[in-house]
């Protein structure tokens, strides 16, 4: 493959974008890349960084010469990151990349700085830039944008799992933000919870399992799923117990009330629902069946 076939076919692939490095490599001079650059109408868009003449400058392009930009220094973040694994639709002006405190690299055109050390955890490649991986760019993202409770939501919805966003959270906690982001964590998770009752009925009414009542109020609380004839209760834990301290503690004291009462409890995660959906019926049927 000749240089210029090679350059072309690089071209193709990085949106336009070659560092001088990458031309070096393919047999093209300093020169001769400064000459493009004066005659055949490539620009410079960050230091040793190039679009070659007659590509246009789209949100792809402009996150990826960030991300060429950066190189393994660090890594494109935020709602940059977003933009490139699909959790949004447009890049923003100003590309965030995150860089470790020691790197004392300074801003240039459309690229935002910030300084913070990431866990490797939470950094991927994709598409052949860093970004940072899927929880943290949710997270990250969700303090910025527009209606970030509605970004979050989205993003659980389709492209990251709550619980490995929540991990991320626990890692992260602390650093500049993210106390906001722990609220929009708790109210996704109330969300999911709703989310995690609707699947609960969707099972019982797909096993043809009758005689629940959703929602049965008992003293001062309610109780998710009852089985009144039966004094059967189920409850179904989300996730925003896990950070919420008092919420954690209502759901104990309810279910102390609830077995004092001489309820069978029940409890299933949205982990046993999804994964486990023939366990929680069996159990279901069999706290039933010894009732009777």
């Amino acid at each position: 493959m000749t240089s210029d076939v090679a350059i072309l076919d690089l071209l193709a692939r990085q949106d336009g974008l070659i560092t001088s490095a990458q031309a070096v490599r393919h047999g093209m001079s300093e020169r001769t890349l400064r000459r493009r650059v004066e005659v055949d109408g490539w620009s410079r868009l960050a230091p040793r960084i190039f679009l070659a003449g007659g590509h246009p400058l789209t949100d792809s392009t402009r996150v990826r010469a960030a991300g060429l930009w950066v190189g393994d220094r660090g890594a494109v973040s935020g709602p940059g990151a977003a933009f490139w694994l699909g959790m949004l639709d447009t890049a923003p002006d100003l590309v965030p990349v995150t860089v470790p405190r020691r790197v004392g690299l300074r801003p240039v055109g459309g690229v935002e700085v910030r300084r913070r050390d990431l866990s490797p955890v939470d950094l991927s490649r994709v598409r052949g830039i860093r970004v940072t991986d899927r929880p943290l760019t949710a997270l990250e993202s969700a303090v910025v944008v527009p209606e970030g409770s509605v970004f979050l939501d989205h993003a659980l919805q389709k492209h990251v799992e709550f619980d490995a966003v929540y991990h991320c959270y626990c890692r992260n906690m602390g650093a500049r933000g993210f106390a906001r982001v722990g609220n929009l964590l708790v109210a996704a998770a109330d969300r999911a919870d709703s989310a995690a009752e609707r699947l609960m009925i969707t099972l019982l009414r797909g096993a043809g399992i009758t005689g629940w009542q959703h929602g049965l109020p008992f003293g001062r609380w309610e109780i998710d799923f009852a089985f009144p004839a039966a004094k059967v209760a189920v409850e179904v834990d989300g996730w925003a117990w896990h950070m919420d301290v008092e919420r954690f503690r209502a759901d104990r004291h309810k279910g102390n009330a609830l077995v004092r009462a001489k309820w069978d409890l029940l409890r299933f995660t949205w982990h046993d629902l999804t994964t486990r959906p023939d366990y929680v019926l069996g159990e279901i049927r069999a706290a039933l069946a010894t009732s009777s």
